[in-house]
Parts: C-alpha cells; structure tokens; sequence
C-alpha cells in the first residue's frame, strides 16, 4: 500500500518523448514547457533547467501558464532567463497570465529577455539546416484567438508549429493545416488511472476530457498535449499524474 500511495502521488518531474514525422531533412529537437505556474524546482530551478539540458533540445516552446496569476513570479523568471540564455525560445499566453490583470506588463519583460512572444504572429527559426515556422496565438480569455488564427497562412510544404495554450480548441486549430500543435492547460486530467482513465477532469473540456496529455492525430494535424509543470500551485493534488518535461522531435518523413 506504501509503495503505491508514493507512486500515486510522486510530484517527480519526468520527460516524454514525442516523436512526429514532419517535412524536414533532419531530426529537429524541441523542449516543450507548459503550466509552470511559477512552481519551485530546487535552488535556482536547477532540477527543472538540468532536466532541460539533458535533451538538448535545438529550441524552447513555452506554451503559457509560465507565470502564475497567485504565486510569486520569481520562479518563473528563473527558469525563463536560464533558457532565454542557451536556447531560441518562444513563448505565447495563458489563462493564468490575463488573470494576473498585468498580461502586457509580463509579455514585455519576457520579450526583454530575448524570447520571442507571438501574440497572433509568427518566427522561422533555422534549426540543423532547415525552416521551422511556430506560429501563436493569445490564450482564449484575449477574445483574440480566432482573430489571431485567421490571420495566418501556411505554406503548402512548410514545417509549421502552432502553439495554442487551450487544448478544446483543437479543431479549429487543426483546419488551418498546421503540421504540429502544441498545448497544455489540461494538467493531465489531474488525476489518472494508468491504463484506464487518462484524465479525470480538465478546465473547459470537464469530466474525462478527451485531451488531458498524449499525442493525438486530428486531421491532418499531429496535436501534442503537455500535461504540464505545475505542483505546489493545483488546488487538487495530481494523482499518478507527475509533471512532465515534453521532448518534441519532428522526423523526416518516411
């Protein structure tokens, strides 16, 4: 009984590895941080940024919900200045950050520190030799999110990476033909039964929602859902659902 309680609730950070065939010549590697929460991971976030650079990842995609709108932000701008220094990062909104009421005021000093914040906009990295476009949009509570997508065209071929904090909207993401998208927000469905129940309940998909964390296919499209980084900041304690470190590898195409 001991050794399953531990496991049930072991808050030990794990990595996943997705890997997602994609029209690129080389394996392209991308860490996927989602739902922060501002959450301690040891002394100058150390065991959170180790965890990073041991998968050398080409890029950073920081999927919102970076900064907490009750817990202080110092630990999330440990973990952002850190990356910003050894890697291209990108970042787009969350829920929590529109409801710190200061959601400019945070993107402007993330953008000071050199990562790029999409707010319906778009940057083409160079990674090992080739084009990946990520694509962002604001979080859902901007009353922007359609009026960002619909602003983008992707190019027929490109390697297009669509970062979107809200997972429920996957099917409107997914009719603009993007090769990748990537979310959070669900905290895994807080509580699971491996094997059984991937997630109990998510915000805004309700009782087992059908996207709490995995890779899914929706059309055309490869959908990525992180089951995110927070801890110490969720009201109900995660239950064999450890905060996880996503590792993002887009393949080529057999």
């Amino acid at each position: 009984m001991a050794v399953l309680l531990f496991w049930a609730f072991d808050t030990r950070l794990v990595t996943r590895n997705y890997q997602i065939e994609a029209p690129v010549e080389a394996t392209v590697r991308l860490a996927v941080l989602t739902d922060l929460h501002s959450c301690a991971y040891g002394e100058g976030q150390e065991d959170l940024l180790r965890a990073v650079a041991a998968i050398a990842p080409d890029g950073v995609l920081l999927v919102g919900d970076i900064v907490d709108d009750v817990l202080p932000e110092e630990n999330a701008f440990l973990v952002l200045e850190a990356l910003a220094r050894e890697y291209p990062c990108v970042y787009v909104t969350g829920n929590h950050e529109y409801w710190t009421g200061r959601v400019d005021e945070i993107c402007e000093k993330i953008a000071a520190l050199g990562i790029a914040v999409l707010r319906g906009e778009q940057v083409t990295w160079t990674l090992r030799g080739q084009e990946i476009t990520i694509y962002g949009v604001d979080d859902a509570d901007s009353g922007k999110l359609e009026e960002q997508l619909s602003a983008f065209v992707s190019a027929e071929g490109e390697t297009s990476v669509l970062l979107a904090h809200r997972p429920e909207e996957i099917n409107l993401y997914a009719s603009y033909g993007f090769t990748v998208v990537v979310s959070g927000h669900a905290h895994g469905g807080q509580w699971r039964l491996p094997g059984l129940i991937n997630g109990l309940y998510a915000p805004h998909q309700g009782w087992f929602p059908n996207y709490a964390g995995g890779l899914y296919q929706v059309e055309d499209t490869a959908f990525v859902v992180s089951r995110g980084l927070a801890r110490e900041s969720t009201r109900v304690p995660r239950i064999f659902n450890p905060p996880e470190l996503v590792l993002l590898e887009l393949v080529p195409e057999e």
